[in-house]
């Protein structure tokens, strides 16, 4: 039998030794002279850049800094560290729905209502005193007074009260009376449901039969985070954690010992 002969490819052709590309000429304007720049001291204006690094900030925002990376190097009590597990914002913003609803009178309504009282008694109508509504109540010294006397079903206690030692005790009061507590952020945004600048913690003592079953599951879901975690949070220690610099030191250290070690073995 006659074998059969393999096919062959075709063959590509050897690349040239040097191509040349064309080289696109620009065009240059005469009438428009090509000068360097010099940007040395007194000459040229220097390009803008961004110096952002090199600004000499406010000496608020400077402490602002510091006293974060120094929350994160030191090691934080756990008394402190708590206030800074807040309430997440689907649940805070359902509190705080609900708090709107029970905001104090404003002084134009407290005066209004003064008024017409007085204007019935000069009438010679009998005084009756109008019956206290179902507010939201602000304080340290308030909220304290009702979580003993176990009046208050919810405490909210905001997480940036400076100095902290004004709210620190109050977590660990609520979970020995059995009250829900929480903590949210900005006590900026509490105040202004008090009708306030800043408020550090707010008590809601009462509510209106159609919003019982929302301040219910809030307890539940506040219950469940912040009372009953209450072990957990009183072990838990916060910050502790180093710098790059200082995280790459102790790293190169560790490096050198498992490097002795291994040679040891």
């Amino acid at each position: 039998m006659v074998a059969k002969k393999g096919k062959k490819g075709k063959k590509v052709a050897a690349a040239p030794l040097s191509v040349r590309k064309q080289e696109v000429k620009r065009v240059v304007n005469p009438l428009f002279e090509k000068r360097a720049r010099n940007f040395g001291i007194g000459q040229d204006i220097q390009p803008q850049r961004d110096l952002s690094r090199f600004v000499k900030w406010p000496k608020y925002i400077r402490l602002q800094r510091q006293k974060v990376v120094l929350q994160t190097r030191l090691k934080v009590p756990p008394a402190v560290n708590q206030f800074y597990s807040t309430l997440d914002r689907q649940t805070a913003t359902q509190l705080f729905k609900l708090m709107d609803k029970y905001r104090p009178e404003t002084k134009q309504a407290k005066k209004e209502r003064l008024r017409e009282r007085a204007a019935a008694r000069a009438e010679g109508k009998e005084d009756a005193p109008t019956k206290r509504s179902a507010v939201v109540r602000h304080g340290v010294n308030t909220v304290t007074t009702l979580i003993e006397k176990k009046k208050a079903q919810l405490v909210v206690i905001a997480n940036d009260v400076d100095p902290i030692e004004l709210v620190m005790f109050l977590p660990a009061l609520c979970r020995k009376m059995g009250v829900p507590y929480c903590i949210v952020k900005n006590k900026s945004r509490l105040g202004r449901v008090c009708r306030r600048k800043t408020t550090s913690c707010c008590a809601i003592t009462q509510v209106e039969s159609n919003d019982r079953s929302s301040l219910t599951k809030l307890v539940e879901s506040v219950k469940t985070n912040y009372n009953e975690r209450g072990e957990e949070i009183r072990r838990h220690w916060g910050g502790g954690s180093l710098g790059s610099k200082s995280a790459a030191k102790v790293a190169k250290v560790d490096k050198l010992k498992a490097k002795e070690m291994a040679m040891k073995v």
